[in-house]
């Protein structure tokens, strides 16, 4: 008795080739003939094709290859086939599982800035006729559809449906009307996956400027500081970064000076200030709060240094 093949998605050595990221998979073999057996998952469908038609779609269980035979061969195929069909099949095995896809992309405002979006989507094929759906209109390289392959198509979708709102949207109120964003993605993607036989379950949608500095400037804006202020406190918050002490000033918006500063006065009733000399010219005291500079006497100037002191 000839024993027969057993045609599923794990390889030798037990494990599952149909992990997360894959949607379809192509069984790499072709000793696939009539008799051979299809394991089939619970969370897989496998379709099975023979010279491209689809011959049959399996749920889950196993299930042995039998085909009409040709006619034309009539005993030969006992004779030289041991009972096996000698047309070869195809079985591509459909997920059924729900996967995550990832979408990224950038995005205008009504201001020209760029925001950069975040989409995540998850979907699933349901039934057997959207698994024939799958495998008749989807193209895939090599023995596997992915993810990735699968976003290739929903991704410019994605962007589409994204820009269609925000362009025409301030660049403060994109975050608001986010939910707005988010259905209108569900509805421009879940049309066009049904094409292909893939349900769409659910859309998350994450947006934010991509200048960094005007996220910033947003989150400032968003405690109610007016454009102004929201500038300021960025900037005192910059120095801050690096250590400089006039970093308090730049956020209240006070002016601040270095050192003493001198005003040349005159008049009577300014007060020495202590260690200061008050003679030939120089800082003189303070009035008022004001510091009061004298300009040295030019009619006597300072005698000659002619020796040292003591000698």
């Amino acid at each position: 008795m000839a024993v027969r093949n057993v045609i599923s998605t794990l390889n030798t050595d037990g494990t599952e080739v149909m992990g997360p990221g894959i949607l379809m998979y192509h069984h790499p073999g072709n000793d696939i003939v009539n008799g051979s057996l299809l394991t089939v998952e619970s969370n897989h469908f496998c379709v099975l094709k023979s010279r491209g038609a689809i011959l049959n779609v399996y749920e889950t269980g196993q299930y042995p290859v039998e085909t009409p035979q040709h006619p034309l061969l009539g005993s030969f195929q006992q004779a030289f086939y041991s009972g096996q069909s000698p047309w070869q099949y195809e079985a591509l095995f459909v997920s059924r599982a729900k996967s995550v896809v990832k979408a990224q992309g950038v995005a205008l405002s009504r201001e020209l800035a760029e925001l950069v979006y975040d989409v995540d989507y998850y979907v699933h094929v349901d039934t057997p006729q959207d698994a024939v759906k799958l495998v008749t209109h989807m193209p895939y390289k090599g023995h596997a559809l992915t993810t990735e392959a699968l976003n290739a198509y929903v991704g410019p979708v994605v962007e589409q449906a994204i820009n269609q709102l925000v362009q025409v949207t301030p660049l403060e109120q994109v975050n608001e009307k986010i939910h707005e964003i988010t259905e209108l993605v569900r509805g421009h993607v879940q049309d066009f996956l049904s094409i292909y036989g893939v349900t769409l379950n659910d859309v998350k949608v994450l947006m934010r400027p991509r200048d960094e500095r005007m996220r910033e400037l947003i989150s400032l804006r968003a405690f109610g500081l007016s454009e102004l202020d929201a500038v300021r406190y960025y900037v005192a918050l910059k120095m801050a970064e690096h250590g400089l002490l006039t970093a308090p000033n730049m956020a209240v918006g006070a002016p601040f000076n270095v050192g003493l500063t001198a005003a040349a006065v005159t008049g009577a009733g300014s007060t020495a200030l202590p260690g200061m000399p008050t003679d030939g010219g120089g800082i003189a005291g303070v009035r008022g709060g004001t510091t009061v500079v004298r300009e040295p006497d030019r009619q006597s100037p300072r005698p000659a240094v002619s020796g040292v002191a003591g000698l």
